[in-house]
């Protein structure tokens, strides 16, 4: 089914309005869906063609709605490129957002940090990445829009609202580049080491290649990492999901309240 299918399969339940902005929820931040006002929710399983997300922590369900006053279609789950090798998992669900009037994607995820400025526990602001994982989504298109330019892929004016935000609403927000890695394992201490030098400030398995699909279809795009973890050398503890769900629990309260705060900003744009 199209992405155009979809989007007046899905418009006969939640109405004509358009949705402004997609969010997509990282591991751990499905509870956010809680904060979607007048609720229409739409499982991925109703979706032919949605990716079914393997992973815990993930919510595999479309939310249509409102939040601080802007509408809103919340992607709870995503399925990462370590799932089954498809670096384009979340092309369709991304092309949904467009046809149903998106023009804006906001990406968080969780995330490791890369050296010891950047603290666990703290979001982080993504202002540029670096694709370490030899994938990209747009691999196989054959189109001349493959070929997209992404200087400025984390959108200024975007970032600029989200740091309005966070200071409107005192929280301590930090800014970095985030480095994709392929996964599902770790990154190593020497890979967390490389990625530091090469200038990476947290590192991650999800996002970029979201982001450059965006901008392929033409939307702008802002990413919030939630800092859940020391990367692998920076600390004695050992790594886990199960560390990275509970960690990005903790982080509920002030990760709603940031973006809360985002889309106050983005509504008065």
């Amino acid at each position: 089914m199209s992405a155009e299918q979809l989007a007046k399969q899905i418009r006969q339940r939640c109405g004509e309005q358009s949705v402004e902005i997609g969010l997509i929820l990282g591991s751990g931040l499905a509870g956010f869906i809680a904060a979607v006002e007048d609720p229409v929710k739409f499982p991925y399983s109703e979706l032919p063609g949605f990716p079914q997300p393997g992973v815990e922590g993930h919510s595999p369900e479309l939310i249509i709605g409102s939040i601080e006053g802007v509408r809103v279609a919340v992607l709870g789950g995503r399925s990462h490129y370590y799932e089954h090798g498809q670096a384009d998992a979340m092309r369709l669900p991304l092309e949904t957002l467009k046809a149903l009037g998106a023009n804006t994607l906001l990406a968080t995820n969780s995330a490791g940090s890369a050296h010891l400025g950047i603290t666990p526990g703290k979001f982080m602001l993504i202002s540029d990445h670096l694709n370490l994982s030899g994938a990209n989504p747009l691999q196989g298109e054959d189109s001349n829009q493959r070929f997209v330019d992404m200087t400025n892929a984390y959108d200024p004016g975007l970032r600029d609202a989200v740091k309005r935000g966070a200071a409107s609403a005192e929280i301590d927000l930090q800014e970095g580049v985030y480095a994709w890695f392929a996964g599902p394992s770790f990154e190593s201490p020497a890979e967390v080491r490389m990625a530091h030098l090469l200038g990476a400030d947290a590192v991650g398995m999800s996002t970029v290649a979201e982001v450059i699909l965006a901008r392929f279809l033409g939307m702008k795009a802002v990413a919030i990492s939630n800092i859940t973890n020391a990367g692998a050398g920076l600390s004695d503890m050992s790594l886990s999901h199960a560390q990275t769900q509970q960690a990005a629990a903790t982080s509920a309260d002030p990760f709603e309240t940031l973006l809360r705060a985002f889309l106050r900003q983005f509504n008065e744009r």
